[in-house]
């Protein structure tokens, strides 16, 4: 990243490197890019400045004040070399270490928690936040926070164009703002709903492929009039692997999230359903929690099949699949175990609860005919079996088994039937 590091001394010809050197009345060269850290340094008894310098420079002409002598970072004279202040050298490299760690994360979670670990030693602030971009609203909510409770502002979203976090996500422009009160673009509604004091702000947009996805807001930052030398390049390098990161963790959701979808009915598959189940109830276990699974298998189905065809057939599945699904509630989840077979999760549910919600599904699915749209009006029914946890199991094995189990006694006493638990209790019709 860094192509030179100069030392301004006493050179014996023309530096290959370039500097910038000041000598009074004069004109030197200067490399003009994005200087990267810059510090006046002892040489002999003279000042000399330290410079860091991108690659790809223009070299323009610049005044210069006092008299002074280039040389490149491989002609160093021990006799008259001082070590630098290597703090703003230090920051640099922690900020390239920590966003080589970020590009590698692969999960929202880890690189939330990477970025809430590492940043607050490299930017000093009261408080600084990562905001993300929702694609469906285009409203900006809090992914990371540091210097206020993150249940603060879990439930604050900012729209499009609001306040400077919102103005910087609108324009894809960053925004320096020393003074808040003199800026009409400032929104106090995050000041007034967590009692913070904001007096300066920092905001930078992230931004991937021209799309602003986020932006990252550094708040009351320490050393203000330094800031722009010191902390604002580290600061660009972050936002710009931060964006990099989070684009990568949404596109490996995206793929993930593909591998868990059904073609057919286009909700979850059998894929989805052991992972949800495997983080699900050790999770609810340890807390004491509840979890039902409601098994369900359409009744004769094979007839629709053989009357209408296997193209119709899979479309009678989408429909059904849609009406389940509209019975549900909250974190209920819907997947298509195979066939024509259901399973519905319930985290949190208790078998009271979701039996409840099993009787509103069965009625919604006999009152509807299907392929309607076709001038057709084709009637089904389900079996259905409830096992829940953590009364009759502890393990995804012997709760699938348990529903599994319900659901063909379902079938069994005439089916279009709802039974419940390890003890097969029948439910009656209302």
């Amino acid at each position: 990243m860094l192509s030179t590091l100069g030392r301004v001394c006493q050179p014996p010809g023309p530096a290959k490197g370039i500097v910038r050197g000041e000598s009074a009345g004069s004109f030197i060269p200067e490399a003009r890019g994005a200087v990267q850290s810059s510090a006046i340094l002892p040489c002999r008894d003279q000042p000399f400045r330290l410079i860091l310098i991108q690659k790809s420079c223009n070299v323009i002409p610049m005044p210069i004040k006092s008299p002074v002598k280039t040389m490149v970072m491989d002609q160093r004279d021990d006799s008259f070399y001082s070590p630098p202040d290597t703090g703003q050298v230090d920051r640099l490299l922690a900020t390239i270490e920590f966003s080589k760690a970020l590009v590698s994360a692969y999960d929202m979670e880890t690189l939330l928690t990477a970025i809430l670990e590492r940043i607050k030693a490299i930017i000093p602030a009261q408080n600084w936040s990562l905001l993300l971009t929702d694609p469906q609203t285009g409203e900006l909510y809090f992914a990371v926070i540091v210097g206020l409770a993150p249940e603060a502002v879990k439930d604050i979203r900012l729209k499009p164009g609001e306040g400077i976090a919102g103005a910087v996500a609108q324009t894809g422009k960053p925004i320096f703002i020393p003074d808040v009160t003199l800026d009409p673009r400032f929104a106090a509604r995050v000041d007034n709903h967590t009692g913070f004091e904001t007096r300066s702000i920092i905001a930078l947009p992230l931004i991937v492929r021209g799309a602003v996805i986020g932006v990252f807001e550094v708040v009351n930052v320490a050393e203000e009039r330094y800031f722009r030398e010191k902390y604002l390049p580290h600061l660009t390098i972050l936002a710009d692997y931060v964006a990099i990161a989070v684009d990568n963790v949404h596109n490996l959701q995206k793929l993930e999230a593909r591998t868990f979808i059904d073609e057919v009915t286009g909700f979850f598959n059998t894929r989805y359903l052991i992972h949800e189940l495997d983080r699900l109830i050790p999770q609810l276990l340890n807390q004491g929690g509840h979890f039902s699974v409601v098994f369900l298998d359409l009744d004769n189905f094979k007839k629709v099949v053989d009357s209408y065809g296997h193209l119709r057939g899979s479309k009678v599945l989408g429909q059904v699949a849609r009406v389940i699904h509209g019975a549900l509630e909250g974190d209920d989840s819907l997947v298509r175990y195979g066939g024509d077979e259901f399973i519905i999760l319930m985290p949190g549910r208790s078998q009271p609860a979701a039996l409840e919600i099993t009787r509103r599904l069965r009625r919604a699915l006999n009152q509807t005919a299907f392929l309607q749209d076709e001038g057709l009006s084709i009637q089904v029914t389900a079996s259905y079996g409830i096992a829940s946890l953590p009364e009759d199991a502890q393990d995804r094995e012997k709760l699938l088994l348990l529903a599994d189990r319900a659901m063909f006694s379902s079938k069994d006493r005439g089916r279009d039937r709802i039974m419940v638990g390890r003890d097969l209790i029948p439910v009656e019709d209302e």
